[in-house]
């Protein structure tokens, strides 16, 4: 039985979300505000958050923000405001969904299952799948990323965009063929969302010693660079 964290500051919200989740199966606890949203999801236990944006002590954005410095726990947002800005900011920090306010609790928990669904396809084994490049090795079971034998911590999302680069190393994958790499197909996101995915992994393998892994592809796209130049 999954175990939902339900993070918001408005007590009947939170009733409503609960009383939706116990009547598909799954058990739950709350969260009143940010700071104990963090400390909750941190603590561990739990294999979903639902995450209200707009919280006092610390913001939805911030929460998720300090959870993806070091789990990848699957987040959905609640957001009262129907802004793109709130949306793509929340997916470009990790979350894996979003339902704006006011919302059909069937919609929410169907959101819930399609997360946890594609979380259980993508942490499962790969049969010992692993890719090199350079000095660049991903090892899909263990879902990790080493330079030059060093761990990468990457975000769910950043380790998806890595993963299908380095399956098809050919191949220029479009803005919308990442999108559905990362998120499957019962998602939109703007390509300015891929490129912040994009922008913050080349980062990191950079910082690693990994340079020049994600080469642009000017008016299509991205792909493997033909030669790590590290």
């Amino acid at each position: 039985m999954a175990k939902i964290l339900v993070a918001d500051d408005d007590p009947g919200i939170r009733d409503v979300i609960c009383f939706a989740l116990e009547r598909e199966g799954f058990s739950h606890d709350v969260a009143a505000d940010g700071e104990e949203a963090l400390r909750k999801a941190l603590s561990g236990g739990f294999d979903l958050l639902v995450l209200d944006i707009g919280m006092p002590e610390r913001d939805g954005l911030e929460v998720c923000r300090e959870i993806r410095k070091g789990s990848g726990l699957p987040i959905l947002f609640l957001s009262a405001r129907d802004e793109e800005i709130d949306r793509i900011l929340g997916l470009e920090l990790g979350a894996d969904d979003y339902v704006t306010k006011p919302f059909s609790p069937r919609e929410l928990t169907a959101r819930v299952k399609a997360i946890l669904k594609r979380a259980a396809v993508t942490a499962a084994p790969r049969d010992g799948e692993e890719r090199t490049h350079g000095r660049l090795r991903l090892m899909a079971d263990a879902r990790r990323v080493e330079c030059a034998g060093e761990q990468v911590e990457l975000t769910a999302r950043e380790f998806d965009l890595l993963h299908a680069l380095m399956r098809r190393p050919a191949m220029v994958f479009t803005r919308d063929q990442l999108m559905t790499a990362i998120y499957g197909g019962g998602i939109h996101v703007s390509g300015r969302t891929i490129d912040s995915h994009v922008r913050n992994l080349r980062a990191k393998l950079a910082s690693a010693g990994c340079e020049k892994v994600i080469e642009t592809v000017h008016g299509v796209g991205f792909r493997l660079h033909a030669a790590e130049r590290t």
